[in-house]
């Protein structure tokens, strides 16, 4: 999984699954226009599903998503999957679903599709600011392994007292949201592991606050968070 917008570690990681014989599935969903040694998001493993959801780096306007792969029987496979199971009409190979990408959904993403890049470059240049002007050491900040690699779908802060620090955003009229707030660990979906304690997962869930980021802000808001953030002098040491 390509969380908050970073590519994993793909050399290392495709270099296991050649050694173990593995198929690798790329979680894309954060992570358009990422790339890493020339290589895209979603062109490393064998197939890779992208979210088009609206508040996605490239989104639609409603729910969307697609998988990409360079196997042409999977391909195949999956068209079909996605249309009932049907490889030709009326007939059925598979037990599938309905789940096609509408017309008005493709030609909505195959013109912001053009705007990517430059919306990308823009969320880089915002995370840079953040990364340069926060100095609380109340507030741990996000790493890049590399600048490409990374196209800041969120960019998450980490602070002991992050209830505090967003109720403080927020009087300061800025909106900040918890990416996530339950460890997966915790919720009732997996409810034979919710007596289990994994304490570094635990502290993450506890600490974690997305500040804003986008291609539409101004560079004049950046500085306006960054000054809120860095008087957030409460719990400073």
């Amino acid at each position: 999984m390509h969380l908050y917008g970073q590519l994993a570690d793909m050399p290392a990681i495709m270099d296991i699954a050649k050694c173990h014989e593995l198929l690798v599935l790329e979680d894309s969903a954060q992570a358009h226009g990422a790339s890493l040694e020339g290589k895209r998001a979603g062109s490393w493993g064998d197939a890779s599903g992208f979210s088009f959801y609206p508040g996605k780096n490239l989104g639609a306007l409603g729910d969307a998503g697609a998988i990409t792969t360079s196997d042409e029987a999977l391909a195949h496979t999956l068209r079909a999957l996605r249309n009932y199971g049907s490889h030709e009409k009326y007939k059925n190979l598979y037990q599938g679903i309905n789940s096609r990408l509408d017309e008005i959904q493709a030609a909505m993403l195959s013109v912001k599709l053009k705007y990517l890049d430059k919306e990308i470059a823009h969320r880089r240049q915002v995370a840079n600011a953040y990364l340069e002007g926060i100095k609380n050491k109340a507030i741990i900040l996000p790493t890049q392994e590399n600048d490409s690699a990374h196209v800041w779908h969120v960019f998450v802060i980490r602070c002991k007292h992050r209830d505090a620090l967003q109720t403080y955003l927020a009087e300061n009229g800025i909106q900040a949201l918890i990416h996530y707030p339950i460890p997966p660990h915790q919720q009732p979906a997996y409810k034979e592991w919710n007596k289990l304690s994994y304490l570094i997962s635990e502290k993450m869930h506890d600490e974690v606050l997305s500040l804003p980021i986008g291609p539409t802000m101004t560079m004049e808001d950046v500085t306006t968070i960054i000054q809120r953030c860095n008087d957030f002098w409460m719990y400073s040491e």
